[in-house]
């Protein structure tokens, strides 16, 4: 098993960070990324989001974000595994991950479908 080269997360420019998440694939997949919490199938990911896509595409949208900085990718057999690089990325963004987690649904009160305020 090995691991492809992702930048040190001290190099990772905020600037990259957000040219990577402003593509609505690769946000929506660091999405499913965050709710995954560990290494995932990259095709897994891409099935938990409904989005369909080629094969291809999906490398090119997951090769940018390891070059981003915000995931890394292990080699096993021949699957590609990715995870969020969730500590190093609160480490050097405190807060991002918060902000480009889905939102939560609001709460709603006991009996019925009105949100609460």
């Amino acid at each position: 098993m090995s691991e492809l080269h992702v930048p040190a997360i001290d190099t990772v420019a905020i600037d990259a960070v957000l040219a990577a998440l402003a593509d609505p694939i690769r946000l929506t997949l660091v999405r499913a990324l965050i709710a995954a919490e560990d290494w995932t199938c990259g095709s897994d990911v891409l099935r938990s989001t409904g989005i369909t896509i080629g094969r291809s595409t999906l490398s090119h949208h997951l090769k940018v974000l390891r070059e981003a900085g915000l995931i890394q990718t292990r080699v096993q057999g021949t699957r590609r595994l990715v995870a969020l690089r969730h500590d190093d990325l609160t480490r050097r963004f405190p807060g991002l991950l918060e902000l480009v987690a889905p939102p939560a649904a609001a709460p709603t009160e006991p009996g019925t479908s009105t949100p609460t305020a």
